[in-house]
């Protein structure tokens, strides 16, 4: 059974899943253009990182970031490869949609790449009713980027 809990991003295998995360947006966008937390950032007071385990193996992990009282930013997505396709992601995203309802967040956002290599993502994100926006919080427009967002009010 999959199991979704708070976690810190501190353990060994969480690391690696993270440096794999960073060495991909590195190798598909320009360095300016790469805008993923490093390892010291996931533990700052304001982000809440979460990962899906199975029987203790690593699958997922996911992070939310608080950008005011009521907006958040989703951060660090990352499904192990061995585990893809078995909808690890989608189940990450509820969990972390939930914990921004939870908190009365009433607007959620997120920044993905706009390549190829990430539509996938925006897929997924367009499933659970996110939708392109504008940059927000410090992002300015961007080739390589593609802006999303949840309203949450009323939900």
């Amino acid at each position: 059974m999959i199991q979704i809990a708070r976690e810190t991003p501190t353990r060994t295998d969480v690391l690696l899943l993270l440096d794999e995360h960073l060495a991909d947006m590195f190798a598909t966008s320009p360095a300016e253009s790469v805008h993923a937390l490093d390892h010291s950032a996931l533990t700052a007071p304001e982000v809440s990182f979460w990962t899906a385990r199975e029987d203790g193996v690593l699958l997922g992990c996911g992070a939310l970031k608080q950008l005011t009282p009521t907006e958040g930013e989703i951060k660090s997505m990352r499904t192990a490869p061995a585990a893809r396709g078995r909808g690890i992601a989608a189940a990450l995203l509820g969990e972390i949609v939930n914990a921004a309802r939870h908190r009365r967040y009433e607007r959620l956002y997120l920044e993905t790449g706009s390549q190829d290599f990430f539509a996938p993502a925006r897929r997924l994100y367009d499933r659970h009713g996110f939708t392109e926006c504008a940059p927000f919080a410090d992002y300015v427009l961007d080739p390589h980027s593609t802006f999303m967002r949840l309203d949450l009010a009323g939900g």
